[in-house]
């Protein structure tokens, strides 16, 4: 019989708190997301550092100038202007009148933006549609006096938001959640705990990443309401073992709780066994033996203490995931 004492069912709960992450973090909600505007337009007022004539830039101008009523037929050309292109992301619930972030990136031949102007710029989604008006002075950051210009800039506040998207978000009878990382059984503890939480069937895991919640009737006309619960409810991820290996680095990122088999393996001079196998060299040298249980982060620590470089570390992780004593994937970048 196992015994438990009181200290450990106070700690147990305690420790799987501790562990569980919100909803908010895991999740996103659909149709709740960043929409990315686009841009072209005209940078003025450039110190002799502008595209310097151009088809694109010369024919922009003409066009420009008609619009303010002067007609040319001369060739247009000047290094105080570049052409640029002008991206922006539309928040998820823009409305009119809200500003936001716009970046300029020089298309032409121009050496720098720094002390240009953006002219008005019409900003245009995916679907054809313009949502924002972008103008105003170009911020270039982290540059020393004197130093070669970067042909990016940006303009905080350098949009305005247009058009609207229209969600009726308030009006929806049922929501989709989708698991930044699909797992089936966070998946699956999310729909738990969702049903637990609102007191029926509510929430149905579809697959690994969506979960589909049905708008309680306490909660129509307040979906905000539902969300602002549901987003601070805890779950405990899940996540299959993964080791990530950068061999141009020498980076090695592993979950500690991998643990590993029986298994005995020589490295070198190093020779390493988990406790239960055997010493395929039959000597002693730099033997170290560690119990079955033993996780990666136990082992990591131990041939760190014994000077292992991180390319021994990688060959002896990549020989045991080999061998089925290391149960867990690795990933090179």
């Amino acid at each position: 019989m196992i015994k438990y004492s009181l200290l450990s069912f106070l700690l147990l709960p305690a420790l799987a708190f501790a562990n569980a992450s919100r909803i908010k973090d895991l999740t996103t909600v659909k149709g709740v997301r960043d929409n990315p505007l686009i841009g072209y337009g005209l940078v003025i007022g450039l110190n002799g550092t502008g595209d310097g004539g151009g088809e694109i830039t010369n024919t922009s101008l003409k066009k420009m100038f008609q619009t303010l009523g002067l007609n040319t037929q001369k060739e247009i050309t000047s290094k105080n202007v570049a052409a640029v292109i002008v991206t922006a992301k539309l928040p998820a619930f823009g409305r009119v009148g809200q500003k936001v972030d716009v970046t300029v990136s020089s298309i032409g031949d121009a050496s720098s933006l720094a002390g240009g102007t953006l002219l008005v710029t019409p900003m245009k989604g995916g679907d054809g549609n313009i949502y924002a008006v972008a103008s105003g002075a170009l911020s270039i950051g982290g540059l020393k006096k004197g130093a070669k210009m970067a042909t990016t800039g940006r303009i905080p506040d350098g949009a305005v938001v247009e058009r609207e998207l229209e969600l009726a978000f308030n009006d929806k009878k049922s929501l989709r959640l989708a698991l930044k990382s699909p797992d089936f059984t966070t998946a699956a503890r999310i729909e738990k705990i969702l049903n637990q939480e609102l007191g029926g069937k509510y929430a149905t895991a579809a697959d690994a990443s969506t979960i589909d919640l049905i708008i309680p009737t306490q909660y129509e006309k307040k979906v905000v309401e539902l969300i602002a619960q549901v987003e601070n409810f805890r779950v405990v991820a899940d996540a299959s073992a993964k080791i990530v290996i950068n061999e141009r680095t020498g980076t090695l990122v592993a979950g500690g709780d991998i643990t590993l088999r029986k298994v005995a393996l020589s490295h070198g001079d190093l020779v390493v066994e988990v406790k239960g196998g055997e010493n395929p060299s039959g000597k002693p040298q730099a033997l170290h033996l560690i119990e079955r249980s033993t996780t990666i982060n136990d082992l990591v620590k131990a041939l760190n203490a014994i000077g292992t470089t991180p390319e021994d570390l990688i060959s002896i992780f990549q020989a045991l995931k080999q061998n089925g004593a290391l149960v867990a994937d690795i990933e090179l970048i």
